[in-house]
């Protein structure tokens, strides 16, 4: 079978294929392409109007083909007739430089002619609500503290059990699941994997739990914030570098503070120097600073970052290290495009790299009730303009993503700024009718 789509489809009865590709603001865009097809299309490409997508294109632009990469192919568990793949954006025969999947391509030849294999998890958060996205689902689920309510996700084991039981079978190594600290937020967690597949599987389990939720008569949110009160929905990316042939951690040396080697302190320097910056990526939306700039929630706390610090396994930084060899980056949001904020982190790590960055002082207090008499660190954006404007003066970040994209990247999201901007909320009236 090999990389041959159509013999797929003869040996596992597909009908029909999903070629799929992600824009920039990390909307999933698809062609359902019949079996008998794929092999033209394998070859070729299907065509897109990329205009029509959030993609800095024009309506006079030639068509773009988004060409199947059949190593990312999944056959659909709840619906095996069908399979999902993803695809890289070309035109006239070149590579959109703009389309995330090939700019993270990009960052791992780049690391690769480095000598550096990057690994990655991600934790990705959701909220169970109602259809009409004004609830959460489950009237029950009012606990203060809700985390790990076992009573609560068992109310939802229908739900959770059919996704864990698709990821199992995929042989992700869906390993556990859980309630979360907020009323309707739960998390599932598979095995760390290589950069490109870790991002491939981060967009299709989006789209699977989104998927299963329909199913069951509900609907799945990944946005920031979505209720006021609550803790928001986190996508904690854990991080760690391998030798060129993906066998050992250079992260790790236990003769070195928390078990990370020099390199491993320079990847995390170069975090550390971009973090203002990368937030324009990591937490992509306006609502993304809802939940990063947050008042404490009904639980206690909001388990989100506002300063750049780092420290060991305390999960009130925006970076720890929980065991040597690897760290968590606790900024990233559930909005945050699964292709970007791979290759952001890697863009930012490698220039820590070269450059052998300090990530500076490490802090070991709580945060959340000291953070206060913390003295230089940087605080991060409180807001997207603010993270936008520290995206676009962050030149060398700019250079390592590819002008291309971060022009592009730059320009949509000022606007998408500019349309919120100009938005008239209720808010102003009560404030402002009577002045």
């Amino acid at each position: 079978m090999g990389n041959d789509l159509a013999a797929f489809a003869k040996e596992k009865g597909v009908k029909y294929f999903m070629i799929s590709y992600t824009d920039l603001f990390g909307g999933q865009r698809a062609k359902l392409v019949p079996a008998q097809a794929i092999a033209d299309m394998q070859r070729d490409g299907a065509g897109f109007a990329g205009f029509a997508t959030w993609l800095d294109l024009t309506p006079a632009h030639p068509d773009m083909l988004a060409v199947p990469d059949p190593a990312s192919v999944i056959q659909l568990p709840w619906k095996p007739e069908v399979a999902w793949v993803a695809a890289n954006c070309i035109m006239d025969d070149k590579s959109v430089e703009q389309a995330p999947r090939n700019t993270l391509k990009r960052l791992i030849a780049d690391a690769t002619g480095d000598g550096m294999h990057i690994k990655t998890g991600v934790e990705a958060e959701f909220f169970l609500i109602s259809p009409d996205g004004k609830t959460i689902s489950d009237e029950y689920d009012t606990a203060s503290k809700p985390c790990y309510d076992q009573q609560a996700v068992m109310r939802r084991y229908d739900v959770i059990a059919e996704i864990c039981d698709h990821m199992l079978a995929l042989g992700w190594g869906a390993y556990q699941n859980d309630h979360e600290d907020a009323n309707g937020q739960f998390e599932m967690n598979w095995a760390f994997d290589d950069a490109l597949a870790t991002a491939d599987k981060h967009s299709f389990f989006k789209f699977m739990v989104k998927s299963v939720a329909e199913k069951h008569g509900l609907r799945a949110t990944f946005m920031p914030k979505p209720f006021q009160g609550l803790t928001g929905n986190g996508c904690h990316a854990h991080i760690s570098v391998w030798d060129k042939d993906g066998k050992t951690n250079v992260f790790a040396d236990n003769a070195m503070e928390l078990g990370l080697s020099a390199k491993g302190r320079n990847f995390l320097g170069g975090i550390m120097k971009h973090a203002s910056a990368l937030a324009a990526i990591t937490n992509p939306t306006v609502n993304s600073y809802k939940r990063i700039n947050a008042p404490r929630t009904i639980s206690g706390a909001t388990w989100a970052p506002n300063t750049v610090t780092w420290t060991g396994n305390n999960r009130t930084h925006m970076v720890r290290v929980p065991g040597p060899g690897r760290f968590e980056l606790r900024l990233p949001d559930g909005a945050a495009n699964p292709y970007l904020l791979q290759a952001v982190i890697i863009a930012a790590g490698l220039d820590g790299v070269r450059s052998k960055a300090d990530p500076g002082r490490r802090y070991d207090i709580d945060m959340y009730q000291f953070g206060h008499t913390v003295e230089g660190a940087p605080k991060l954006p409180l807001n997207l303009l603010d993270a936008l404007r520290e995206f676009d003066n962050d030149k060398s970040l700019k250079a390592a993503l590819g002008e291309e994209f971060s022009s592009a990247y730059l320009k949509l999201k000022q606007q998408e700024w500019n349309s919120y901007a100009s938005h008239f909320t209720q808010w102003e009236r009560d404030h402002t009718l009577d002045i």
